[in-house]
């Protein structure tokens, strides 16, 4: 009778996954593209299930999994255990791609592409480095004419898991920053003006003169914004590509077990691009609603197998197979 029972609560999930599923989702702007291209092809490949995925910032997506109304959320920065434990359910942190948050700028007459050091951009924003033509940018830019337009830092008003990111690397490079202001997915910048999400960043700078800034890779090459290289911990000026977000990868690929909340900005090596991350979903460790967390379950198995595939071309990195064989793992325990 049990075994009979067992059997008929298998075959009540299957129907439910079969049948009709709307699942809501919210979180970082960051992998909204892919995110965005792997839910419409997954709906296409199971047209009973409708994934709704609203892009409203990490912070968003954080606050929205904690109160539960959301099936899951999404988030460049890793969630720490006290926040997952104010959350009205468990749940797990899973790395889904990785990605690189580039510096923007608009300066007119420059075609070249620019150099920018670490220390350089933590300054920008701390007000310390204030004209386009400032010896220390010019250092970075050797024969680049430089000129004497004022620096317009641009950066995001919401919590922002990019932000975090991008603070995370600057705490690292400059220690004036770090005690000044800190990492966080929002902080009190010392200069600036302030858009909302990758959207309005990236717009801002396109339509601001003097304007410098940082969004993800997919934000700048689709919107045609200039952006530049980063001076690595290795001493080179690394553009952003998938292949060096890739190598920043490597090194944390080796130390991660079941845990995969890691920092990879400043990562050594001398092909890695500095300002690198992974990005996460939020996921439910179990679900109330059974039909719905096996279609969740099946979607994340649906991304390590052909999702992943996609990253390079969207610009962003795929996970490093050690890294994906133990996601695997993880998602095989979510219930």
């Amino acid at each position: 009778m049990r075994l009979n029972l067992a059997a008929a609560g298998l075959l009540a999930i299957a129907a439910g996954v079969a049948g009709a599923q709307n699942i809501t989702a919210a979180g970082a702007t960051f992998p909204y593209p892919i995110y965005n291209k792997w839910f419409t092809e997954y709906a296409q490949a199971h047209p009973s299930i409708h994934i709704n995925y609203q892009s409203l910032g990490s912070g968003a997506g954080v606050l929205q999994m904690k109160s539960g109304t959301v099936d899951f959320g999404a988030s460049d920065m890793p969630v720490p255990d006290d926040v997952i434990a104010e959350a009205k359910s468990k749940y797990t942190n899973i790395p889904t791609v990785l990605g690189a948050v580039v510096p923007i700028y608009n300066v007119p007459g420059i075609s070249q592409e620019l150099n920018f050091s670490g220390d350089v951009i933590a300054d920008i924003y701390l007000h310390k480095i204030t004209k386009w033509n400032d010896p220390r940018i010019a250092k970075d830019n050797p024969g680049v004419n430089l000129p004497g337009r004022d620096v317009i830092p641009v950066y995001r008003t919401e919590g922002s898991g990019t932000t975090y990111i991008f603070t995370d690397y600057l705490s690292k490079v400059s220690p004036e920053w770090a005690s000044a202001v800190g990492k966080n997915s929002a902080v009190k910048w010392p200069a600036g003006i302030g858009a909302k999400g990758s959207e309005g960043v990236s717009g801002m700078v396109r339509q601001t003169p003097g304007a410098f800034g940082y969004t993800e890779l997919i934000y700048a090459t689709s919107n045609n914004i200039p952006y530049g290289t980063v001076k690595n911990a290795g001493g080179k000026y690394i553009k952003a590509t998938p292949d060096g977000v890739s190598d920043a990868a490597a090194a944390a690929a080796k130390t991660i077990t079941t845990d995969f909340r890691v920092s990879i900005t400043n990562a050594p090596g001398p092909s890695t691009y500095p300002i690198s991350s992974f990005t996460y979903l939020l996921i439910p460790v179990h679900f109330a609603d059974a039909a719905k967390g096996a279609a969740v379950k099946d979607f994340l198995k649906w991304m390590l197998t052909h999702g992943e595939s996609e990253a390079p071309a969207m610009g962003y990195a795929p996970l490093p197979k050690p890294i994906a064989d133990k996601v695997a793992l993880a998602i095989n325990k979510i219930q």
